[in-house]
C-alpha cells in the first residue's frame, strides 16, 4: 500500500482539495514510468483528471495495469474517433424537461444536484454533460418541488449529479426536508462514488439528516473491483445501516478492469462482506472517449453466465442497459456454454 492517508480520520473536504490531479503528480506516487505523460496530459484536455488520495492509497504500487488505476488515469487513446459513440450516449437531453430535472421513468424523477463529482472516472457516460446548464442554483430549489408536485406519479426522488455528495450537509438537509414535506414521495435514492473513493464522508453531520428524514433513504454506490472495498467503507456502511439506510451498489463492466470471472465473484464478496449489496451491473454506455472500454454483449451475458455459476442468486447483480427510449432498463439475461 501507498503511505499517502493518515491513520487518524481527515475531514472528507481536505481529503478532497488534496486529491490528485494530473498523471504527472500521480504516476510517482504509484512508482511507474513518466514516458506515456505528454499523451495522458494532452487526453485531460476534453475531460481532466481528479483522483483523491484515499482511492490511490489502494492501488498497487509498481503496477500500470491496476484495474483502480485504469480507470481514472487519462490516456491518448480517448482521443481516438470512434464511429457510434456519442456525446450523450443515453439522451438524456430529450428527457431534460426543465433544468436540473432528469425524468425518463413515470414514478421517478432524478435531480442534477451538481456538475461536480470526487473522481472523475475516465468511462463516464456523463463526462460531455451540459452541465453548466443544469447547474442548480440553491433558491432554484422551488422549480424542482413545483416539478414533482405537478407529477403526483412521482414517489421517488434521485439525486443524481455529479455526485450529490458533494454538496454540503447544510445543504443537503435543507433540500431533504422540503422533500420530506411532499406525501407524494416514498423514497429518497442517492447515487454516489463520493464514499468509495473517500469513505470520511460519511459522518456525523450526514448521519444526522439520514436519521431526520422520514423518507425510506436507498444509497446506490458506484464500485466496479473488489479492491475499491476496505475496512474503512464497511465501518461507514455499518453506520448507514444502523440508521436504517438501504446500500446498494452498481457498477459498470469495463474492458481489462472487472470482465473476469474472478474479478466479478470477487466484487460481489467482497461487497456483501462489507454490507452491500450487489444491485446492477450496467454494460458499456457508448460514451465518446471511452471506446476502449467497452465489451460487446453477448460476450457480457457470456461472461455473467460463468460468474451464476459461482454465487448464489441474491449475490448476482443484474446485467443491464439503458436503452434510450425504453421506459425502464434493459435486464440482459445471462448465457450458459455447454458442458465440454
Amino acid at each position: 500500500m501507498i503511505p499517502i492517508q493518515n491513520a487518524t480520520e481527515t475531514h472528507w473536504s481536505t481529503e478532497l482539495a488534496q486529491a490528485i490531479k494530473s498523471p504527472a503528480e500521480l504516476m510517482p506516487l504509484l512508482g511507474l514510468s513518466s514516458t506515456s505523460l505528454p499523451q495522458a496530459e494532452q487526453a485531460m484536455a476534453s475531460f481532466r483528471m481528479l483522483v483523491p488520495r484515499p482511492f490511490v492509497a489502494r492501488m498497487e504500487y509498481g503496477n500500470p495495469n491496476d484495474p483502480l488505476l485504469k480507470q481514472v488515469l487519462a490516456d491518448d487513446i480517448e482521443m481516438l474517433p470512434v464511429s457510434g459513440y456519442s456525446k450523450d450516449p443515453l439522451e438524456e437531453g430529450e428527457h431534460n424537461p426543465q433544468k436540473a430535472i432528469v425524468h425518463k421513468y413515470e414514478r421517478r424523477v432524478l435531480v442534477i444536484t451538481t456538475g461536480s463529482c470526487a473522481v472523475n472516472c475516465r468511462y463516464c457516460f456523463r463526462r460531455h454533460f451540459p452541465y453548466g446548464d443544469n447547474q442548480l442554483a440553491q433558491k432554484e430549489w422551488d422549480s424542482i418541488i413545483e416539478y414533482i408536485q405537478q407529477h403526483p406519479q412521482v414517489n421517488e426522488v434521485i439525486l443524481s449529479g455529479g455526485d450529490p455528495l458533494m454538496l454540503k450537509d447544510s445543504q443537503l438537509s435543507k433540500h431533504i426536508l422540503r422533500l420530506n414535506e411532499l406525501p407524494q414521495l416514498k423514497r429518497l435514492r442517492i447515487h454516489s462514488r463520493l464514499p468509495i473513493v473517500i469513505p470520511s464522508r460519511i459522518n456525523e453531520e450526514l448521519l444526522s439528516w439520514v436519521k431526520a428524514s422520514r423518507l425510506d433513504i436507498v444509497l446506490v454506490l458506484h464500485s466496479n473491483h473488489a479492491n475499491e472495498i476496505d475496512a474503512a467503507i464497511a465501518e461507514k456502511v455499518t453506520q448507514l445501516k444502523a440508521h436504517g439506510v438501504t446500500v446498494l451498489n452498481q457498477g459498470v463492466l469495463l474492458r481489462n478492469v472487472n470482465d473476469s470471472v474472478t474479478a466479478q465473484v470477487e466484487l460481489s464478496e467482497k461487497l456483501f462482506d462489507a454490507g452491500i449489496l450487489p444491485y446492477y451491473m450496467f454494460t458499456f454506455d457508448p460514451i465518446e472517449g471511452g471506446a476502449h472500454f467497452d465489451i460487446p454483449i453477448a460476450e457480457a451475458q457470456s461472461l455473467m453466465g460463468q460468474v451464476a455459476k459461482y454465487l448464489p442468486g441474491y449475490l448476482m447483480p443484474r446485467l443491464a442497459k439503458e436503452i434510450p427510449g425504453e421506459p425502464a432498463k434493459t435486464v440482459l439475461a445471462p448465457t450458459f456454454a455447454p458442458d465440454a
